[in-house]
């Protein structure tokens, strides 16, 4: 599949980079080429360009910017080059402020997630929250002992979350559909809950387990 991923960072360059290990075609966009010159040295095979270049290339789209800059990528990548599109969001409303007592703080509420107010701008995507709920070291094959950690998905098209489902198995995880874009008001917060045991105690390596 051809995926356009989003962003610059250490979470767009993760799933950039297993995107291409897993045989997907795979351009980042960015607003500073620079920031990505030692990625490209890693991963030769993939390509790098604007946001509208990536958006413009992909049958998929990763959206993996920080939740502050997520519309303007949007924008930046252009509604019309991502309409139909599957666009994974990998984001949360992390506000500027620091944590309290290791807990973050966003710029949302419980009654609004940063994905229904995408989702309500950019009418023609077709939102997948996913990847926000784990760190980026454990993206992508992480190693867990016992069991296959569980990544809590939810978006408004059943087609798209089928298709991130595909994603997210080739990723080593079992999927859990948690319904329409609304469910987002409850995965984006597992961020804070699975960010506190590293701002208290420094340990990033962990993930989440859905039993039934």
């Amino acid at each position: 599949m051809k995926v356009g991923v989003l962003g610059s960072g250490d979470v767009a360059k993760t799933l950039a980079g297993g995107l291409l290990k897993h045989g997907h075609e795979v351009t980042v966009g960015t607003r500073t080429p620079a920031k990505l010159a030692d990625w490209s040295k890693q991963n030769p095979k993939g390509r790098v360009g604007s946001f509208a270049e990536a958006a413009k290339f992909a049958e998929l789209a990763v959206l993996a910017v920080k939740g502050t800059a997520a519309a303007d990528a949007l924008r930046a990548a252009g509604a019309a080059n991502l309409a139909g599109k599957v666009v994974i969001d990998a984001t949360n409303p992390i506000a500027d402020q620091p944590p309290t007592n290791g807990v973050l703080k966003f710029f949302t509420n419980l009654d609004e997630s940063l994905m229904e107010r995408l989702q309500r701008e950019f009418t023609g995507i077709r939102f997948v929250k996913a990847f926000n709920s784990v760190g980026n070291m454990c993206m992508v094959n992480p190693e867990f002992k016992g069991a296959r950690p569980t990544m809590f998905i939810c978006g408004n098209d059943e087609g798209a979350k089928k298709s991130v489902t595909g994603i997210l198995e080739q990723f080593g995880w079992e999927t859990a559909d948690m319904g329409k874009a609304e469910s987002a008001r409850a995965i984006e917060p597992l961020c804070m809950l699975w960010c506190i045991p590293g701002f208290l105690r420094n340990d990033w390596r962990h993930a989440f387990k859905l039993l039934s």
